[in-house]
């Protein structure tokens, strides 16, 4: 293990989403299959995988039934969503599984000890992504793997056209961006791999669409309710970026998409393979 207790300081980052159920809704909708389906030839049985911002931990539960025996540890920087993992963890259906609080810039996890390191939709959160993809090459053993996935904010897109949304994708990228964070993170991912050391890269893109009209009802209603009541509303009032007002009409933008027939929103997100 290394020693976390040194007084070296590592970047403190604010996360945008925080933990609102409106945010959680979406994370709990993840699987392996729509959010990490390139990474599924390196699932093996026996294999060991460290899952960083693991979240309510539904992937990582779902890597352990992949990779068993194999051990999955999932770390998260928030007390209570390690919390909430560990109570959703059946300790008999998942026994290869853990989680834990740890930091993703200075992980509590010795040199190459992992067969596969996964992030998934990390990376955009983060000051200095580039000293965290530098840890995560520090503990993939040398013919391990790590994988990377990360959306880009100004590579959505939608339809119909919705100057609400249009206002809403302003809100959002200046609420991050206050935070020091990069919401088009996946445009960046290999300049980012390849300055933290990574020599063997190989990228890749997948989307998520919502146009069905149950889809459009759950993406755009957690959206409406996200810009209103998470973390993200909390931050974009308190910066001065838009008042409360401004994001109740969003929130109605975003019901009206999801009411048009002809709704349509596309999510990009870069992908990366990442060898020593």
């Amino acid at each position: 293990m290394i020693d976390v207790s040194s007084p070296e300081s590592t970047p403190t980052d604010t996360y945008t989403h925080g933990h609102h159920n409106s945010v959680l809704k979406s994370h709990t909708w993840r699987t392996v299959e729509n959010s990490a389906a390139y990474l599924i030839p390196y699932l093996e049985p026996g294999r060991s995988l460290l899952d960083i911002g693991c979240g309510p931990g539904t992937i990582t539960r779902e890597f352990g039934e992949r990779l068993s025996p194999g051990r999955v540890l999932g770390i998260d920087v928030s007390h209570s969503i390690v919390e909430q993992a560990t109570a959703g963890t059946d300790p008999q259906t998942h026994a290869n599984v853990e989680f834990r609080v740890d930091d993703c810039y200075r992980l509590n996890v010795g040199d190459q000890s992992y067969d596969i390191v996964h992030a998934h939709q990390v990376l955009q959160h983060l000051s200095d992504p580039v000293a965290a993809l530098a840890e995560m090459k520090r503990v993939v053993k040398p013919d391990g793997v790590v994988a990377v996935r990360d959306a880009d904010y100004h590579g959505m897109f939608w339809a119909p056209g919705s100057e609400g949304l249009d206002r809403w994708m302003e809100v959002y990228q200046a609420v991050a961006r206050r935070n020091q964070a990069e919401p088009d993170a996946a445009r960046h991912l290999v300049a980012w791999a390849r300055e933290a050391g990574f020599e063997s890269i190989t990228a890749s893109a997948s989307t998520w669409c919502f146009a069905a009209a149950e889809d459009r009802d759950w993406w755009g209603g957690l959206w409406a309710e996200r810009i209103t009541r998470s973390s993200l509303a909390e931050q974009a009032v308190g910066y001065g970026l838009a008042d409360k007002d401004e994001l109740e009409q969003l929130a109605v933008a975003w019901h009206r998409w999801a009411e048009h027939p002809d709704g349509w929103f596309a999510v990009v997100n870069g992908e990366l393979l990442l060898r020593a």
